[in-house]
């Protein structure tokens, strides 16, 4: 494919860029489409997957037929086999009629299964069936009906991992991954962040009828050196947030720099400074280390409350109380003793990781994939640190 056939798919199929990964995309997208493989596509979440999909029922044999969407995360367990795969009148309470499901719909296009990853294992089953003998058979049916639907698959998560924990199976896994197409994530691709910049602000004040007067140098390269971690979705938000905010005004640093988010919700410590180029897991490290410190400070603040109330002899009582010397027992205290013993009461940094992990798996009743999102880590990384702590989850 050259250079023209590139630009004429980025015009068409609304890629922006052209960064050396989105070209590799894009000839890797050509390839494929002219086939009817499995493809699986894998990328954080905001950076583009269903529109790689999309791409590759546009440029199939089968664009004419229909694109399916489906978000296997939304879809409650309990229906997702009747929504996949179609249900017979009376099958269970609520069947009122016979009704078609996604696979069926998609029929003669192609079918986007997105967020795989949370599919439950019983539908995994019956999903592997599907893509061995290319025939659906409808919840409460007895007969199967033959498909002719392209399969494309798109996860945000480690799905050898997920096999290797039992989550998913390893045969469908392998099924899926006949061609695999990662997404960068949009630190991966910051050269294509400016043209993502001007193309969301001309596009959404074309839309919105807004006067748009730009933004400095200085403001696009505070924006190139976030590291977004919701990708093009939060970047593509942030641009036409602030295009709204600061209406008609030549858009400089400091408007980018008073909206640009925090990299965490916890409150900032100055012993952790902020690194413009991170990998995943020294900015997950960041997040908790961040996490640990409000707990620090926490525990600091109990301390001195603690210890005030026994090593402040002069205190003074509040107005309005007194005391009675004369009905006071006497007790030997040991001061000293008090101290050395609270030398002990400040955690180490290991202890307070462990106490912020069983806290947030508390607070989440044990659910791993919450728990990973409250501390803002990987699942992957949840999983290493509880095995780490022996934790009883």
């Amino acid at each position: 494919m050259d250079d023209r056939q590139l630009l004429k798919i980025r015009k068409n199929l609304g890629f922006i860029g052209n960064s050396p990964a989105l070209e590799q995309i894009l000839r890797t997208i050509e390839q494929v489409a002219a086939t009817n493989i499995i493809v699986l596509i894998n990328g954080e979440s905001g950076t583009g997957k269903e529109l790689v999909a999309n791409a590759i029922h546009a440029l199939s044999s089968r664009n004419n037929g229909p694109f399916v969407v489906v978000n296997a995360g939304a879809i409650p367990e309990g229906i997702m086999d009747s929504e996949l795969f179609g249900h017979e009148k009376g099958s269970f309470t609520g069947a009122v009629g016979q009704r078609k499901g996604y696979f069926e719909l998609a029929e003669g296009g192609t079918i986007f299964l997105d967020e795989i990853g949370e599919m439950p294992l019983e539908t995994q089953v019956r999903l592997l069936r599907v893509l061995e003998n290319r025939e659906i058979l409808r919840v409460g049916g007895s007969t199967s009906k033959s498909i002719d639907v392209r399969i494309i698959a798109a996860t945000n998560r480690d799905l050898l991992g997920e096999v290797r924990e039992g989550r998913f199976r390893e045969d469908l896994y392998y099924r899926l991954n006949a061609v695999n197409i990662h997404v960068p994530s949009l630190r991966e691709r910051k050269q294509d962040i400016p043209l993502l910049i001007n193309h969301f602000a001309e596009s959404f004040c074309e839309q919105n009828r807004i006067e748009y007067a730009g933004f400095s140098e200085d403001a696009i390269d505070l924006m190139v050196h976030y590291d977004w971690p919701g990708n093009i979705r939060e970047l593509k938000n942030f641009v036409e947030s602030i295009i709204v905010m600061e209406r008609g005004m030549h858009i400089g640093s400091s408007a980018v720099q008073n909206r640009l988010p925090a990299p965490s919700h916890f409150r900032f410590d100055p012993q952790l400074p902020i690194h413009v180029q991170r990998s995943s897991e020294e900015l997950e490290r960041e997040f908790l280390y961040r996490a640990l410190f409000e707990i620090k400070h926490e525990i600091a603040q109990l301390r001195e409350a603690v210890l005030g109330k026994y090593l402040m002899p002069n205190r003074r009582l509040m107005p309005g109380f007194s005391v009675d010397k004369n009905n006071i027992e006497q007790y030997p205290a040991n001061i000293e003793k008090i101290e050395d013993e609270t030398e002990d009461v400040f955690p180490t940094m290991q202890q307070m990781e462990q106490e912020l992990i069983y806290r947030a798996l508390e607070k989440t009743g044990g659910n791993k994939r919450k728990a990973a999102i409250l501390l803002e880590i990987s699942e992957r990384t949840l999983y290493r640190k509880i095995k780490e702590y022996d934790l009883p989850f």
